[in-house]
């Protein structure tokens, strides 16, 4: 008896799950990708350590998905963070859990993630063939088989598993969209998510490369209304923000809104007003006859102090011994306050994450597979789903990488 065919576009985390997944159920599996090793966009996230999974319940994975997340209840289902973590621990790669229940390689290295998948795939007679797809073959509304540059393949199923456009030099450069639109599937128009941020103020440039640990940023919107918040570490970039606080705060900005967005850095979160008054009026105190400019080296980053002193009307050059109490109150509110205006994203290309996709309406969610066409399937990225930085996305393209695989 001949054995069920698959054919898998990209060998991303979703496509190698679902290969693997679906290997292991005794299909025929092949995975096309256009580069030469598998995990090319795994090998970069977490900072090259590769964020995982997030060790937490279904609940909190649904409330971290800001994009069509009821779509994704069956999937989490199906393989939770701890199916993941389970299926990576036995298959020899160590894993610890770190703050805000993100999960790591013990080692802090990604290689050992993409290892691991590789050596999966090999285990279990999954065969890598290093060509871009072209086209699907497409008879009668079933989908056939693919075709690459040089031949045609045909087989019984084929899922889609190439990823969105973001960091395109991984390959993630929206040709799955194509390939979907071939099929007669949707795309929401794909934004960028997880994503550095552009703003007005140019004294940002002057910060480039400072990073501030410990910190709060809260996104008020053009009503007041609070978008998001959160603690953390954030970036100062030539551009302006970066960072895992600001990648965070972008998933809850809606640039197809016309609304405008300003950013509030608390840079002491963890005292008062009050006690960061007397803080202050300590350190003052203690250099009574030095300038201003001079006496913040124990509160605050050095490159950080002039540009603070400024936005709080101060001249730098101003005696400590000369500050009024209605200066020390305009510095105090810089500290807990300092404000940044939104101007724009990052390129894609620059995102960690594409927001946009194919369309979740045409997508069956118990099985991954198309409401258009038979015999083709859908798994990670190229859907429209994304998630807040914490390994949430990983787990997506993991629990829907499994799904599919188990439906082929």
């Amino acid at each position: 008896m001949n054995k069920k065919s698959l054919i898998i576009v990209g060998a991303g985390a979703a496509g190698c799950m679902a290969a693997i997944t679906a290997a292991r159920r005794g299909v025929k599996v092949t995975i096309f990708d256009k580069n030469e090793k598998i995990g090319r966009k795994l090998l970069i996230t977490g900072k090259g350590r590769c964020n995982v999974t997030n060790n937490c319940d279904r609940d909190t994975l649904i409330k971290s998905v800001p994009t069509n997340s009821r779509f994704l209840y069956s999937a989490f289902s199906a393989f939770t963070p701890q199916d993941t973590m389970q299926f990576f621990e036995e298959n020899g790669v160590p894993l610890k859990t770190e703050r805000g229940n993100r999960v790591f390689p013990v080692s802090d290295r990604s290689i050992d993630i993409i290892d691991c998948l590789f050596k999966q795939l090999c285990q279990n007679g999954v065969k890598l063939v290093n060509e871009k797809v072209t086209e699907l073959i497409i008879e009668d509304s079933q989908v056939l088989g693919v075709k690459t540059e040089t031949r045609a393949y045909y087989s019984d199923s084929v899922l889609l598993a190439c990823g969105g456009c973001s960091y395109p030099q991984t390959g993630s450069d929206g040709y799955g969209y194509t390939l979907a639109q071939q099929a007669g599937h949707t795309i929401s128009e794909p934004v960028p998510s997880l994503v550095p941020i552009v703003v007005n103020e140019t004294w940002c440039s002057e910060l480039q490369g400072l990073s501030l640990k410990n910190v709060s940023l809260k996104v008020v919107d053009s009503n007041k209304k609070n978008v998001y918040s959160d603690f953390g570490e954030m970036l100062f970039t030539h551009y302006g923000i970066s960072g895992p606080l600001v990648l965070s705060a972008s998933s809850h900005i809606n640039i197809k809104k016309s609304t405008e967005y300003e950013f509030i850095i608390d840079l002491k979160p963890a005292l008062t007003e009050e006690q960061l008054d007397k803080r202050i009026l300590r350190d003052i105190e203690k250099n009574i006859n030095k300038d201003i400019i001079n006496s913040l080296d124990e509160l605050l980053p050095k490159k950080l102090i002039p540009i603070v002193i400024n936005l709080s009307g101060i001249d730098i050059r101003k005696k400590c011994n000369e500050i009024k109490k209605e200066e020390r109150k305009k510095l105090l509110c810089v500290l807990k306050g300092l404000r940044l205006t939104f101007k724009e994203f990052r390129p894609i290309e620059e995102a960690i994450i594409t927001s946009g996709g194919v369309s979740v309406k045409e997508i069956n969610p118990k099985t991954m597979q198309s409401k258009l066409k038979s015999n083709l399937y859908f798994a990670g990225e190229i859907i429209d789903v994304d998630a807040y930085t914490g390994g949430f996305n990983l787990q997506i393209a993991f629990s829907t990488g499994f799904l599919a695989g188990s439906s082929c």
